[in-house]
């Protein structure tokens, strides 16, 4: 809106116009800066004019004559006070590019807001646009239903083109590593799924060691990820660490097995261990919840270390907290595996069809499926991968550290002594700089020892060798 000239009053006389900016004026002229809402508009500078050029008139302004002038501050202190004074208003600021994930709701326009609070949203793009990774390992005998779960956790076949061997080729079969590795994207989120089958293991008559195929697997991703990351380019590194270990144990027998406690006190050092009761239904309500409570007394008996759900905060939901607790209490999970879709009362679902009646694998009244699919992928997928970068590789970090320190150190003491050795032969003094530790003068005093003890055997020697030549 255009600035209009004062206008008279009867019986007044008509004010000359002033050359000032008017304060609420949101643009600017003839160089001046531009003014934010809120802020002290700044005078403009009167140009000085040569004599004889040609001057344009200033605007008029509606200001009163009381007004100042104010010294015009450098750009610099402009900024400053308007950044001090006069933040920028949630009107005023840009919208978030991220729409309905916009932290600033409508309620919140009469609030001054900085706008860091659209990290997680920056943090949520740019891990979405990237993707997700998670290695998931199946342990347990043959015949117990791995391949059927894997199948209908995530609703795909791993296993089209799966032979199953023979009797024969059973007693000859050793441990072997099928790695399956898929795709899937859900609703814009992209997930590079890696099964780990192990096929073979627990068949032969002799299952002594029969894990170590197992946990040289799980040691050598650990190792690729050391030197990966230890190298020159570390901004592409694949992860390809075993976050979860689901270990099937038999339905059958009264507890686990030799088998199951040694193989994973072999491997709960190094992995998340989930024990799961595979072909729950062979068992009634009454004989599960006696096989889990068997099981827990034993892997607490045996100090065997599995998986443990984190702790809620004191801030966390009430729903969350009692779900959480729910999958505390459910340990070992008793499961059910299925491919095919049973229709029943127009309703079709995965199960299996006796002639007792149906189960269903998704009903947690028949099965804990429900319960173990929640917790891998909705609930603790992100602490399995975390517990596995911050313990178990940590763990094994360290280690190839300490061993890499340790042959670091033999390696000098060993040229140490050679170099001692050397200086011995040639009778030049040993420095004593050189003996850093309590065990190297230790180690370089045994060793003078040694040689003094030398030199007098062989003194004895030749004055031995001496008295038989007289003698003679």
């Amino acid at each position: 809106m255009r600035d209009l000239y004062p206008v008279s009053q009867p019986g007044q006389q008509p004010q000359a116009p002033v050359h000032r900016e008017a304060e609420d004026s949101g643009t600017a002229t003839n160089g001046a800066l531009h003014s934010l809402p809120g802020t002290p508009c700044l005078p403009r500078p009167i140009p000085c004019h040569p004599a004889g050029s040609p001057t344009v008139p200033n605007r008029p302004s509606h200001v009163g004559p009381n007004t100042e002038f104010q010294p015009l501050p450098l750009r610099r202190q402009l900024v400053s006070q308007v950044s001090m004074d006069c933040p920028l208003s949630p009107a005023s600021r840009p919208h978030s590019p991220w729409g309905r994930f916009d932290p600033y709701s409508p309620e919140d326009q009469d609030k001054e807001y900085v706008g860091f609070a659209t990290l997680p949203n920056q943090v949520h793009r740019k891990t979405v646009k990237k993707g997700f990774t998670f290695t998931l390992m199946v342990a347990g005998v043959s015949g117990l239903g791995k391949s059927t779960l894997i199948n209908t956790l995530f609703l795909t076949d791993l296993y089209k083109d799966r032979k199953v061997p023979n009797a024969q080729e059973q007693i000859n079969q050793t441990v072997d590593i099928v790695k399956h590795t898929i795709s899937i994207e859900e609703k814009g989120i992209k997930l590079r799924l890696t099964i780990i089958d192990t096929p073979g293991f627990g068949d032969a008559v002799d299952n002594t060691e029969s894990w170590k195929p197992i946990e040289d697997y799980i040691d050598q991703q650990f190792e690729q990820y050391f030197r990966d990351e230890s190298g020159l380019n570390r901004r592409n590194i694949q992860d390809n660490r075993v976050h979860c270990c689901l270990y099937f144990i038999s339905p059958f027998g009264h507890g686990l097995r030799p088998l199951d406690v040694a193989c994973m006190k072999a491997l709960h050092e190094k992995v998340n261990i989930v024990p799961v009761v595979a072909k729950a239904d062979s068992l009634t309500q009454a004989e599960v919840y006696r096989k889990k409570m068997k099981i827990r007394e034993e892997i607490k008996q045996y100090g065997i270390n599995i998986y443990q759900f984190p702790e809620c905060d004191s801030d966390e939901d009430e729903d969350f907290i009692k779900q959480d607790q729910i999958l505390k209490d459910s340990i070992p999970f008793a499961v059910i595996g299925s491919n095919v879709q049973v229709e029943s009362e127009g309703h079709k679902f995965r199960g299996r069809v006796y002639p007792w009646g149906l189960v269903e694998v998704e009903n947690p009244a028949h099965s804990d499926f429900l319960l173990l699919r929640n917790m891998l992928m909705r609930t603790h997928m992100q602490d399995l991968k975390d517990v596995t970068g911050e313990t178990h590789y940590e763990n094994y970090r360290a280690q190839c550290i300490q061993n890499m320190t340790r042959m670091v150190v033999q390696k000098r003491k060993r040229s140490l002594r050679e170099k001692h050795l050397e200086q011995s032969e040639a009778d030049f003094p040993l420095p004593l700089a050189v003996a850093d530790t309590e065990t190297e003068r230790l180690l370089f005093e045994k060793d003078e020892e040694l040689r003094r003890m030398q030199e007098v055997l062989e003194r004895v020697h030749e004055h031995m060798q001496h008295s038989q030549r007289g003698g003679f």
